[in-house]
């Protein structure tokens, strides 16, 4: 998502909305960075937005997590996050894979917004430009549930709207 996309300015929306985030304590320190980077952007685009936010002790725990989080509240998107550090092993990478997959098919199956910034990354210098850096993942993250939730509000209310009512022509 570009960064011209939505404007430099607050927005004032009709309804306020709640995002939430689900974040891993696990490399807690770059989460935390995300997670200042979400509010701090979510609190910048949405000055009323409502952010409750609920930590996990890993990634492989977030999507489980998140769809409590839907089915039992009312939220206009959910941001997930996590870093994922690759070792040795394959772990990291079925841990990402999992975790992809199952936020792909909570949002689908719910139709809420789910944005996934649960980081896959081969090292921890990779990981802190994403977290810290100029490529912080945690702003793009707030804009993108942004966008979405203000999409599917105007979703929502173009389907409570009535249909257009036909009117007979002249050859009707």
């Amino acid at each position: 998502m570009s960064a011209s996309s939505l404007p430099r300015r607050p927005r004032k929306l009709g309804p306020r909305r709640t995002i939430a985030i689900v974040g891993s304590l696990y490399n807690e320190d770059l989460v935390d960075s995300l997670v200042d980077s979400v509010n701090e952007e979510l609190k910048r685009l949405m000055p009323s937005v409502s952010v409750p936010a609920y930590r996990v002790p890993g990634a492989f725990e977030i999507p489980v997590c998140v769809r409590h989080v839907i089915d039992k509240t009312r939220v206009d998107a959910v941001i997930a996050l996590g870093v994922i550090v690759r070792g040795e092993t394959s772990h990291a990478d079925l841990v990402g894979n999992s975790v992809t997959d199952a936020l792909q098919n909570i949002a689908v199956d719910t139709q809420v917004p789910v944005i996934h910034e649960v980081l896959l990354v081969d090292d921890r210098q990779t990981a802190e430009a994403r977290c810290n850096g100029e490529k912080n993942r945690g702003v793009e993250a707030a804009r993108a549930a942004v966008t979405m939730a203000e999409l599917f509000g105007k979703l929502k209310m173009a389907a409570s709207e009535p249909p257009p009512r036909k009117t007979a022509g002249v050859n009707g």
